[in-house]
C-alpha cells in the first residue's frame, strides 16, 4: 500500500525533527521543505497530502499553495489557528491546530502576570530603586476573589486549576457552556456581561475568529470593576487597543497584563504598539514567550505527531479548525 505524502513545512530543530521521523516516517513519506530546492520543492509540494506546518504563510508563499492538489489534511503546531490563510487552502481540506499543547506553561506565566500585578511587584521594586519605601501601599488578596476566564480550553482550564488553588471562585465562558473542569460558573459568550462584571480578574484565552475579535471594546472594559486584573494571553485583537489604553489612564487602579500583542513578530514581522502602554505603573508587558520553556516545541510537536497519526487512521481529531468560525 503506497504510504501519504506529508511535507513539513517549518524548520524544526534536531530533536524535533528525529521525533518527526520516529512517528511519522513508518506511516509516510516524510520530507522537509527546508531542505529543498526548485524543482524538488515543487515535486515535494505537489505530492503532498498531509502537511504539518507552523506558520504557514511565513512557510508557503502565495503561488505555492496552489500546487497542493493532493492536499487532504494540515497539521499545526501551534495552538492558535487564525494565522492560517483559508482563502488559499481549498474547503475540503481538514485542518487541525495544536489546541493545549501549551497550556501548562502558559498558565503558569498567567498566574505570575496576576500576583505580580495584584501584589504590585513592579512598582514596589522601582520605588525602592528610587529610595522609595513605601511599605504602607496596600496589596490585593486572591483569596475569595472571582476570576472570570474567557476561553475555557487547555489554557484556561489549567490557568483555573492554579487559580481555584489560591481560593479563586472560575466563572468561565466557552462555545457550549459545558466542561468536565469544576466551575462555581460556566457560560457562554452570551453571559459575558455578568461574568465581567462579577470578576475581580479577567483572564483571555479565547482563540480569535471572527465572533472574537474586538471582543473585548470601551463598552466591556467599562462592565468590568475599576480594581479589576485583566489579563490577555490569547491574540491582541480580541481586545481594543485604544480602548485598553484609555481604560487604563481613566482608572489608575485598574490593572492589565499583556502577553499576546496587536502587532507582533509571529503575525507581521515586527512587534509595535500605537499607544505608550509601558509609561503607565498599571501596566505589565511580556513577549508572548509564556510557552518557551525547555522541552516544550518537543512535547507539542508529540502532541501533533500523534494527532495526525489520529487522521491517518480515521480516529476522532483533536482541534479541528471550524473553518465557518473565520474569514476567508
Amino acid at each position: 500500500m503506497t504510504r501519504p505524502h506529508l511535507v513539513v513545512t517549518y524548520d524544526p530543530k534536531s530533536k524535533e525533527r528525529e521525533l518527526l521521523m520516529a512517528g511519522l516516517g513508518e506511516v509516510s513519506e516524510v520530507a522537509f521543505l527546508k531542505d529543498l530546492v526548485d524543482a524538488r520543492r515543487v515535486e515535494a509540494l505537489e505530492t503532498a497530502e498531509l502537511v504539518f506546518a507552523w506558520n504557514p504563510p511565513r512557510e508557503l508563499n502565495v503561488a505555492e499553495y496552489p500546487l497542493m492538489r493532493n492536499l487532504r489534511f494540515m497539521q499545526l503546531v501551534s495552538a492558535g489557528a487564525n494565522h492560517v490563510p483559508y482563502a488559499l487552502i481549498p474547503a475540503e481540506v481538514v485542518v487541525a491546530s495544536n489546541v493545549g499543547a501549551f497550556a501548562d506553561p502558559m498558565a503558569e506565566h498567567i498566574l505570575a502576570m496576576v500576583l505580580a500585578l495584584a501584589k504590585q511587584l513592579l512598582v514596589q521594586h522601582s520605588k525602592l530603586q528610587q529610595g522609595d519605601f513605601d511599605d504602607g501601599r496596600p496589596s490585593r488578596r486572591l483569596r475569595g476573589a472571582v476570576c472570570g476566564i474567557l476561553g475555557f480550553g487547555g489554557i484556561g482550564r489549567a490557568a483555573a486549576r492554579l487559580l481555584r488553588a489560591l481560593g479563586t471562585r472560575i466563572h468561565a465562558v466557552n462555545t457550549s457552556g459545558w466542561s468536565p473542569e469544576p466551575t462555581d460558573f460556566l457560560g457562554t459568550l452570551q453571559d459575558l456581561r455578568p461574568v465581567l462584571e462579577a470578576a475581580d480578574i479577567v483572564i483571555v484565552t479565547l482563540p480569535l475568529n471572527r465572533f472574537t475579535k474586538g471582543l473585548i471594546g470601551r463598552e466591556e472594559l467599562g462592565w468590568m470593576k475599576g480594581s479589576a486584573v485583566l489579563i490577555n494571553a490569547a491574540r491582541g485583537d480580541i481586545i481594543d487597543e485604544q480602548a485598553l489604553y484609555e481604560h487604563l489612564v481613566a482608572h489608575p487602579e485598574f490593572l492589565a497584563g499583556i502577553e499576546s500583542w496587536w502587532i507582533e513578530p509571529f503575525s507581521h514581522g515586527e512587534f509595535r504598539i500605537n499607544y505608550p502602554f509601558f509609561e503607565l505603573p498599571n501596566f505589565l508587558g511580556c513577549p508572548h514567550n509564556s510557552a518557551k520553556v525547555p522541552g516544550m516545541m518537543l512535547e507539542a510537536t508529540r502532541r501533533a505527531v500523534a494527532n495526525v497519526i489520529r487522521y491517518l487512521r480515521q480516529e476522532p481529531l483533536q482541534g479541528m479548525v471550524r473553518r465557518e468560525d473565520y474569514d476567508g
